[in-house]
């Protein structure tokens, strides 16, 4: 091989090396970026989340909303702001409430049941409440305690 034939090869070397180093260099910037953008949603989820589970726990104390739909709605905020905290002995209630009135239908699932149907399944869904009432308002006032715990001071 002659020298002019190695020099052509090893500038040409240079240069994709140089351009791959380039690449993975815009790539590496690219993956930060993403990383930081995402790191801002997740922190603004956990913001929002806090602020609607104080909303709810709110009008659960106020009785403004029922005890299954403020259950439920305290379930899935909790599950966004940290999994498995809805394990916890003094919010294990909206669990309860949770895992007793799943079955029940809802929407337009519920409009297609006969009145009698939707009616059994009140009847269900009252007593739940009804059975649950003081130990979801405890969990609410434990959700209260707990958003006020979390804000940034």
């Amino acid at each position: 091989m002659s020298n002019t034939l190695a020099v052509i090869l090893l500038a040409v070397a240079l240069l994709v090396t140089a351009g791959l180093a380039w690449y993975a260099f815009h790539l590496w910037r690219e993956v930060k970026k993403r990383k930081a953008f995402r790191l801002d949603e997740d922190r603004r989820a956990a913001q929002n989340s806090l602020e609607n589970l104080e909303l709810v726990a709110s009008a659960l104390l106020q009785e403004q909303v029922g005890v299954t739909e403020a259950a439920w709605r305290c379930r899935t905020l909790f599950d966004i702001i940290q999994p498995g905290l809805i394990d916890a002995p003094e919010f294990k209630a909206f669990a309860t409430v949770h895992a007793r009135t799943q079955h029940l239908h809802s929407h337009s699932a519920r409009m297609a049941l006969t009145p009698a149907q939707r009616r059994q399944e009140d009847r269900e869904r009252m007593k739940v409440e009804s059975e649950m009432r003081d130990e979801v308002q405890a969990s609410a006032q434990a959700a209260l305690n707990f958003v006020a715990g979390k804000r940034p001071r």
